[in-house]
């Protein structure tokens, strides 16, 4: 992990099977050839990995969107580090909300998959983050605290993790957490667990150099706008900026 340096992700979520992935990879690749100022990474669907590894090289990673804490097991749809580790995946993302909202990933799974996947060797992005009734409430700081807090009882402040703080009520919706939202909740995540802090939530070219100028602000886990190639390379630009 080279820490200090802009870290930008794409979450593709289950978007772009392998055809389309190896198109994209390839324009990717020649756009971000050479740029040493920003560290880029992909998060195609499982079945599109191997697409994404052999069309971007080692210009751009290519993580996945979960992990397994066994090596191997009776776990149907589930993937294991080491066979990612075999497909060419460098990393691979922990605990995103819709894994917590729609298939019951809870604080102590998603820690278990995180302590799993940097102990194989995986780098690991492991997101957090309040619900838009937790935040209207004020429990915003508990609730990242005790999302923060399980992961780091799980990991400490390994050199392979990342945490992508992820407002919820920000995904998908075309809203975003100001720059001083941002901020706020990144220092607190930061005095937690000493490792770097991505933005996760609406993050588009538009509003990437604001967000992304705060101190805390270690880089952007992007979602829409990974999926269209000009929008995703002016973000990455915005960051090495």
């Amino acid at each position: 992990m080279r820490r200090g340096t802009p870290f930008i992700a794409g979450n593709w979520k289950m978007f772009k099977g392998p055809s389309e992935t190896a198109s994209f990879c390839s324009e990717l690749g020649r756009w971000l050839a050479g740029s040493e100022d920003v560290r880029v990474a992909v998060c195609p669907p499982s079945v599109s990995i191997a697409a994404a590894v052999s069309a971007l090289g080692t210009s751009v990673e290519v993580f996945a969107q979960n992990v397994h804490w066994e090596d191997q097991g009776a776990f149907t749809g589930e993937v294991s580090a080491a066979m990612l580790l075999e497909a060419g995946a460098q990393g691979a993302i922990v605990g995103h909300s819709e894994r917590r909202r729609y298939f019951g990933e809870t604080d102590e799974t998603v820690a278990r998959r995180a302590a799993h996947a940097l102990d194989a060797g995986l780098e690991v992005i492991a997101c957090v983050g309040e619900l838009e009734a937790e935040r209207e409430t004020g429990e915003t700081e508990a609730v990242l605290r005790r999302q923060v807090e399980a992961i780091a009882a799980a990991t400490g402040s390994h050199e392979r993790l990342v945490i992508a703080y992820e407002p919820v009520w920000a995904i998908g919706t075309g809203r975003t957490a100001t720059p001083v939202q941002a901020q706020e909740a990144h220092g607190l995540i930061r005095r937690l667990l000493d490792v770097p802090v991505l933005y996760g939530g609406s993050v588009k070219p538009e509003n990437a150099a604001e967000l992304l100028g705060q101190p805390d602000v270690g880089g952007a886990l992007v979602g829409g706008a990974s999926l269209d190639v000009d929008s995703f390379v002016a973000i990455c630009a915005a960051a090495a900026r």
